[in-house]
């Protein structure tokens, strides 16, 4: 499936959480498959961390990498782009072609850099929202997202319960808890301190602080796979045969981590990592409160789909539940699956039987009733 990005440009000011506002803004996004004459097959699937727009499918015959979610999005796949007309977007902020801090501002003609201000998953539902209306369609058959994707498709439920009819939600959770804050913390630390960082002013020396944005990956890394498929996959093998007593590589997951480390920082953004990381802390709907949770979500209109699996400690099934319970609190349409499945939180990128065997189920279901 060979695909195209495209480009949303919107005139209209947008007001941020944080108070600013952007006088306009571009959004790059990707479709998959063709919206129908009752334009009500369309399905948003959104980003988590370090995803974007490029959902699925390939730029040119000879592009070796195709797209994040390619295993599950495209023709015959479990989400099939011969029955649904799939949108990906590049979340602001993002750093793969919508307005964030590589993107000109046009009032210096230089990058925003640091400049361009915190988006929130607010903000990102706000300006899908615009994008989706620009397109003609007036209600989204779901909205489907796994971990920060996840809390946008709960946002989208929230905000806009006239215009889903499903959300899918993936691995995620309502808010984040304190240990999850402290990673994204270790995370940003380790990049604003990286001394080619210049205070997120880096474009210009075009010198990226590579050291720090891989460490903050490795530490990501860590936490988004189980102890046991690291066990499985490493254990305590050597590269080489016998201990070499210094500082160099010598397990194969350190080379592991160091391999993904260094491979991301040469394709991501450091501003943009810090800026998603923080939506993630910044979610929280109900302000803490599992009380309040299901007040906001007396709003909700749409049935849902809610995913966890039983390896993901940093999303874990119990934070899933709380979900369900609020919804069910409100007698709103919610199935649940706990799948079991070894690769902790990346399990939702993975193609798991029975994982897919229910979203396929669930989608099927949806066009009957769309």
């Amino acid at each position: 499936m060979i695909v195209k990005s495209k480009k949303f440009k919107s005139i209209c000011p947008l007001k941020l959480s944080c108070g600013k506002v952007l006088d306009e803004y571009e959004l790059t996004y990707e479709t998959y498959g063709k919206l129908n004459k009752n334009k009500n097959n369309a399905v948003l699937v959104c980003h988590a961390l370090s995803g974007n727009h490029h959902l699925a499918g390939k730029y040119s015959s000879a592009d070796k990498h195709p797209g994040w979610w390619d295993n599950l999005i495209g023709p015959n796949k479990t989400l099939d782009t011969n029955k649904f007309f799939v949108i990906g977007i590049n979340n602001l902020g993002g750093g793969d072609g919508s307005s964030g801090p590589k993107s000109i501002n046009k009032k210096t003609n230089k990058p925003w850099g640091s400049k361009f201000p915190i988006a929130t998953v607010e903000d990102w539902v706000n300006s899908h929202e615009a994008l989706i209306t620009s397109l003609n369609i007036s209600k989204l058959s779901a909205v489907v997202g796994g971990s920060l994707g996840g809390m946008q498709a709960i946002q989208w439920a929230i905000k806009f319960p006239e215009k889903i009819k499903h959300a899918i939600v993936i691995a995620a959770a309502p808010n984040l808890t304190a240990q999850n804050i402290a990673f994204n913390e270790v995370a940003r630390q380790s990049i604003i301190t990286d001394p080619d960082f210049n205070k997120g002013n880096y474009y210009k020396k075009n010198k990226q602080p590579r050291r720090g944005l891989r460490i903050a990956r490795m530490l990501g890394h860590i936490t988004y796979l189980s102890d046991d498929v690291m066990n499985t996959k490493f254990g305590r093998k050597l590269k080489n045969k016998d201990y070499k007593y210094d500082f160099s590589t010598e397990f194969e997951i350190e080379s592991y981590l160091n391999y993904q480390g260094d491979k991301f920082a040469k394709e991501f953004d450091a501003n943009t990592y810090i800026r998603m990381t923080k939506a993630l802390d910044y979610y929280d709907p109900a302000s803490g409160s599992k009380i309040s949770l299901s007040k906001i979500f007396k709003k909700i209109k749409s049935k849902f789909l809610v995913i966890s699996f039983t390896s993901d400690w940093r999303f874990s099934p119990e934070r899933s539940k709380e979900i369900v319970k609020a919804l069910l609190d409100n007698n709103i349409d919610v199935k649940y699956a706990e799948i079991t499945a070894a690769s902790g939180h990346d399990a939702f990128l993975m193609t798991e039987p029975r994982y897919h065997a229910i979203l396929k189920s669930y989608f099927n279901k949806m066009l009957g009733n769309s």
